[in-house]
């Protein structure tokens, strides 16, 4: 009874190490590990010891015997990525290579003290890697009242296990040497000059918040906007909870078709009732509920081979939804099978071949993913009524109808004040981490390498950063900081009087479940005001936490 791992696999990595027989591929330190689409399970390996599940941050892994219906299309995909083996049975007689925290060389003057500018996946990794050694303090500073980034508002709220991961930072938490410093923007309330004379190293992990933007004419009419944007309405974030978002319209369409693509144009698809029972935004859930949208038209600008999605979301996405296809479409997975020799990629084209025809009548809303369409221009006068496209590479137009247009074609970094930045790379310039000109300051996640990979990737990529940082800590680069930190936490709330503290978060995390009821895992606020009056209803510290916290300043 080999485990199989699904849809959900975020790449975190720590099934790879928790595995005793070394079956689980690929793995952090193998050349494959930064572009796989999910890890797999060698199933003639596997002994079924379960310590896997254990390690999965997001309940992606099960015995085989225990998947639904539509899961048991991951025991073959698991098995595929093995070659065959004749019979002979794989060596299981040793680990997996586990990369060791680095060890920090304490030097008498106190705690090694970083400061985390950002609190996504790649934050919260870091200060994980760094708090795995006795003696360090991480101070993590985020601008909202909330952490946890593109988890929170970036997942949609119908994959709830993949924000399992959020349980994994809640524990990171609670380490010995961490606080928050949440509802605190770097660069506006403590500068990036003033976190450095308090700590040792400052770590930006930020991510690539803005939107690579189409420049086409119509941009800009109301009904045009981007995926994310979407989403983070979707999921209630407060920059984005009052977005206009009209879906009075039958047609809908979405340029790109990446993962986040699948995802706008999955949740547009879903029966609201079913959204209801997710943490879904009440504001999204009542414009969705009142959503008279019937198709929406995944265009891509390159033929099926090339599709963006991953595996496991088309897999998921065919499982739960109509997905279809025009003949003209059908015609072009067809051609690409016939000459692709990549295994996932024919997986991918095989399950296209199977889709419904889009132009059977449905009673259903349902999904059309579109290849070889180059944008040219929207319709409309003052909001969306239509798109135009060539056919990529000829002159053919073709025109959908839609009050609607989306785009989702890439994140991309902004720069960060004092900061060198990289305006083709969109990064800030670093090697493994460490700034280009800046000493004692490092980036990790997509601000460091772009946006690549998924949420577990960042482990690794923190990691590296982490075990550089702590080698200049021990060969003496960095250098004792001038001022206490117990000085930048009196300045910090001389400028803000609001700041969150890690109780004050779980305060929020408790009245926001509370508020969820028995149906919903939780039900967000959604206004920043509304965040800090329940954060404000966090039990004020003992005078023993208190004695506690100074000492270890």
């Amino acid at each position: 009874m080999p485990h199989v791992i699904t849809q959900s696999c975020c790449s975190d990595g720590s099934c790879v190490y928790a595995c005793p027989v070394n079956c689980i591929h690929p793995s952090p330190d193998e050349p494959g590990f930064a572009t796989a689409e999910m890890l797999y399970i060698d199933p003639v390996a596997c002994v079924d010891c379960g310590a896997c599940v254990s390690a999965c941050p997001v309940g992606a892994i099960a015995p085989d015997t225990k998947l639904d219906e539509n899961q048991q299309v991951f025991i073959e995909l698991n098995a595929a990525f093995y070659p065959k083996r004749e019979g002979k049975l794989p060596p299981t007689s040793k680990l997996a290579t586990v990369m060791e925290a680095p060890a920090v060389h304490h030097r008498g003057a106190g705690p090694l003290t970083v400061a985390i500018v950002g609190s996504g996946p790649a934050a919260m990794y870091a200060a994980d890697e760094l708090l795995t050694q006795r003696g360090v303090v991480v101070n993590v500073f985020e601008k909202l009242p909330t952490p946890y980034g593109l988890v929170r508002a970036g997942v949609a709220p119908d994959h709830q296990t993949t924000k399992l991961v959020t349980k994994l930072f809640d524990e990171v938490t609670r380490l010995p040497g961490f606080t928050f410093f949440l509802n605190v923007e770097v660069g506006k309330h403590v500068s990036l000059a003033e976190l450095a004379e308090h700590h040792h190293a400052v770590l930006y992990a930020v991510g690539a918040p803005n939107d690579r933007r189409l420049d086409i004419e119509g941009m800009g009419l109301a009904g045009s906007g981007t995926a994310t944007e979407l989403v983070a309405w979707i999921n209630g974030h407060p920059d984005f909870a009052d977005l206009p978002v009209d879906l009075s319209s039958e047609s809908v369409v979405v340029v790109g078709n990446g993962n986040v693509a699948l995802d706008v144009a999955r949740i547009l698809a879903t029966e609201p009732e079913d959204l209801a029972r997710t943490d879904v935004s009440d504001r999204a859930l009542a414009v969705l509920r009142d959503s008279r949208v019937r198709e929406v038209i995944v265009a891509a600008r390159r033929g099926p081979s090339a599709s963006a999605f991953t595996l496991p979301e088309l897999i998921g996405l065919t499982a739960s939804h109509e997905v279809v296809l025009s003949a003209e479409d059908r015609d072009l997975v067809l051609k690409d099978l016939t000459t692709e020799s990549d295994p996932l990629t024919r997986n991918k084209l095989e399950l296209l071949a199977t889709l419904g025809d889009a132009s059977a009548p449905t009673s259903r809303r349902r999904i059309r993913l579109a290849y070889r369409l180059t944008p040219l221009r929207l319709l409309g006068e003052q909001s969306v009524s239509g798109m135009v496209f060539t056919t990529t590479g000829t002159d053919e137009v073709r025109q959908f109808d839609a009050g609607m247009v989306l785009t989702s074609i890439g994140y991309r970094g902004k720069p960060i004040r004092d900061l060198p930045f990289d305006e083709a790379a969109a990064i800030v310039p670093n090697d493994g981490g460490r700034v280009v000109g800046a000493a004692g300051v490092y980036v990790a996640g997509w601000i460091k390498r772009g946006p690549t990979g998924f949420i577990g990737t960042n482990k690794s990529c923190a990691a590296e950063t982490v075990r550089n940082l702590v080698a200049d800590y021990n060969d003496g680069s960095l250098v004792d900081p001038p001022s206490r930190l117990s000085a930048l936490e009196k300045l910090i709330r001389a400028r803000q009087p609001a700041v969150v503290d890690a109780a004050g978060w779980k305060a929020i995390d408790r009245a926001e479940i509370a508020r969820g009821g028995a149906d919903r895992p939780r039900d967000k606020f959604t206004v920043v005001a509304d965040m800090l009056a329940a954060a404000a209803t966090a039990p004020t510290p003992s005078v023993g936490q208190r004695l506690l916290a100074g000492l270890r300043r």
